[in-house]
């Protein structure tokens, strides 16, 4: 079992339908809704500032400096399992998923990102990683393990560069 896994809350959902059909259960139906509306404009909006703002509205903790690119997005159940410290960049289309519905249980996890740490764009991350300071993680990415600090990742699932791989990639 990974680190991830142990850090991970499980919530039983026993019967005859799979733990989505059971999501109000977890959350209520209007803090879903004011979550969505919430990250729809933290999505949208130009302003780092303003997603920022966002964001710490639903309970994230979004340390100075970060910034979110267009279209990246957070937790739409649980955005207050997300960490983000300082100066960390999370690119275009990032998705941090801070719960997975299984069949007969949900599973809640916080992810944090250290400081200075780049998400880069389209990378899912999954419950309960956390990703180390200056780590780097490249586009197209699955993080399904946590990342060293100053380590960089990459692929599906996300694995450790060497650096022969990190000379190749300086040369594209």
């Amino acid at each position: 079992m990974t680190d991830r896994h142990r850090r991970l809350d499980r919530s039983s959902t026993p019967g005859s339908t799979n733990s989505l059909w059971k999501w109000t259960d977890a959350k209520p139906v209007w803090i879903v809704i004011r979550n969505y509306i919430f990250i729809m404009f933290a999505r949208l909006v130009p302003s780092l500032r303003a997603r920022n703002w966002a964001l710490r509205q639903l309970g994230a903790h979004i340390g100075s400096g970060v910034s979110w690119g267009l279209e990246a997005t957070p937790d739409v159940f649980w955005p207050e399992l997300i960490t983000i410290e300082d100066n960390a960049i999370i690119g275009y289309d990032a998705v941090l998923l801070c719960h997975e519905f299984l069949q007969d249980e949900y599973r809640t996890g916080e992810i944090v990102i250290g400081k200075r740490a780049m998400v880069g764009a389209k990378v899912t991350i999954l419950p309960g990683v956390h990703i180390g300071e200056e780590a780097q993680v490249a586009a197209n990415s699955l993080v399904t393990q946590d990342v060293p600090p100053h380590t960089t990742v990459a692929g599906v699932p996300a694995q450790q560069m060497t650096k022969q791989d990190e000379q190749d990639a300086t040369r594209s």
